[in-house]
Parts: C-alpha cells; structure tokens; sequence
C-alpha cells in the first residue's frame, strides 16, 4: 500500500529528512512517534503530494507521490493538525462542500453524530471551540471513504470523552481494511492503536517495530513492591523472572510484612527515550 525508499527532503539547501526507509501494509495502522519538529508532519506532507520535490521513491497507492493526479486524491483522506475549515460557513454546510469535491462521499450527517456536533451542524464554524474544530477537521478526512488516511496529532486538544470517540473510530476504520497513518508525541494513542510505530528524531527514523515488540525487546517486566522492616516502609523491585530468587520478597510475603505489589514495564516513553536520548515532549 506505502512503500518509501531512500527518501530525502530538504526546505533548504542544509538536508532536513533523510535515508527514511519504510512500507506500510494494507489495513495497518502505522505510526510515526517524535518529539515536536522532529519530522512527523513533513513526512505526512510528502506522502499526500503537499511536498512533492523529494528525492527518493515514495510510492502510495501504486503511485510515486510527485506525480500523482487529481483520481490520487478520491483514494485518501487527510487530517491535518490545525484544522483546515471555512470559518464562515457552518459545520454542515463546510461537509457539504468537501464532500462535493469527491467522486464518492458518505453520509455527512452520520459523520457529524459520530462525533456528537449533530446538535452544532448547523452553528458557523467560527463559534466552535478548539475540540469541536479539531472533531470537524478529524471526519473531514474521512468524507471520501478513503482507502489510506492520514492523521496528524488527532486527539490534540480534546478532551478524554472525545479523544475515545475518535480513537474508536480509527478503530473502526481499521476493522474495515483501511491504511491509516498516524502521526503523533502521543505515546499512549501509539501504544493503543498502532500495529507498528517509528521513532523519528532530526528527520530521521532511529527505531521501528511494534509497541509490544519495543517493550519485550527493552527486557523482562519489573515487579515493584513495598515492605514493612522496623517500622519502616522501603520500597523495592526486581525482576519478575527472579520472583522466586528475591529473598527479601519472599521474606516479606511468609512474615506479613508485604504491603504492596504491583508489575511494570516500560512505556514506549521510556523506550523512545532510552532509544534516541530524546523526550517525546
């Protein structure tokens, strides 16, 4: 569906993406996980034609990007983070137009309760709060019915309820056999959704496998526990392979004194970090 091969880009003459190297399978959700500027969104760009003097081969579709027509775009659908709307007209009536430029559309009014604006369709655009724009702009990129969709940070700026409702309809994308891309700092939306994450840092990729394959990589999980000695609380770990070795563990365990015991493992937070020295931050 995406492959990308020795792809290079620069805004100036001083390289800003290169050597990035990826595929993305048919009906995977694949995510590009990185700290602010370190690429995500340019790569995003070039992969819908937005930046097309790359150089490299990124094929989408069976298409290389740089010289896709206009029949490219009936087949994607894109979400960008800061929302692309007609401030002026309303929520209904901007879904009226986007859809009006596809060969195909869907309900846009079934999309609109999808994200619970039905009772603001009719509201202009310019009145919506930041997490109602960022709703609209999200079922947007979803009018066509695309067969690949690209989304950059889609539950920045909502709230839990609605950052669920978003994710559960990526989720439904998915099940339907949909490509999509995801590009967030958000490392438990990665963790959640995606079937295989890259860690992108300064325009390029230091890492890629998928979330669980990063954590079993990065060891064995830890056990975290607290224990009562002279009164005093102490906190401890080890390992959970050598649960049964832990003297003091299991000390605790026979004479009553454990008073909390819980596992852990590493966050894809951790593993980025550990990874590339860098925060997602």
């Amino acid at each position: 569906m995406i492959k990308v091969n020795n792809l290079s880009f620069s805004y100036t003459k001083r390289p800003y993406m290169h050597d990035i190297n990826f595929e993305v399978k048919n009906g995977e959700i694949f995510g590009f996980l990185g700290p602010s500027g370190a690429g995500k969104s340019t790569l995003q760009k070039i992969l819908t034609g937005v930046l097309s003097n790359y150089q490299g081969h990124v094929i989408v579709n069976n298409t290389e990007v740089k010289y896709a027509k206009s029949d490219f775009y009936d087949k994607i659908g894109v979400d960008f983070e800061f929302p692309s709307l007609y401030e002026k007209l309303t929520a209904e009536e901007n879904m009226t137009f986007f859809a009006s430029l596809y060969s195909f559309s869907r309900d846009i009014h079934e999309l609109i309760k999808s994200v619970g604006l039905q009772n603001d369709a009719n509201k202009k655009v310019g009145e919506y709060s930041k997490g109602m724009k960022s709703r609209l702009n999200f079922i947007k990129a979803l009018v066509n019915d695309p067969q690949i969709i690209f989304l950059d940070e889609p539950t920045s700026g909502l709230d839990p309820t609605n950052a669920r409702i978003v994710k559960n309809i990526i989720l439904a994308e998915k099940a339907k056999g949909k490509t999509i891309i995801l590009t967030t700092h958000n490392m438990y939306d990665a963790s959640e959704l995606c079937d295989n994450v890259a860690f992108i840092v300064d325009g390029a990729i230091r890492a890629l496998a998928s979330p669980q394959s990063f954590i079993m990589q990065k060891g064995a999980t830890k056990v975290d526990y607290i224990y009562l000695e002279d009164d005093k609380k102490i906190t401890a770990s080890t390992s959970i392979k050598d649960l049964s070795q832990d003297i003091t563990l299991v000390d605790a365990i026979n004479n009553n004194k454990l008073i909390s015991i819980h596992s852990g493992e590493p966050t894809l937070n951790d593993i980025f970090i550990e990874i590339t020295g860098r925060t997602l931050e």
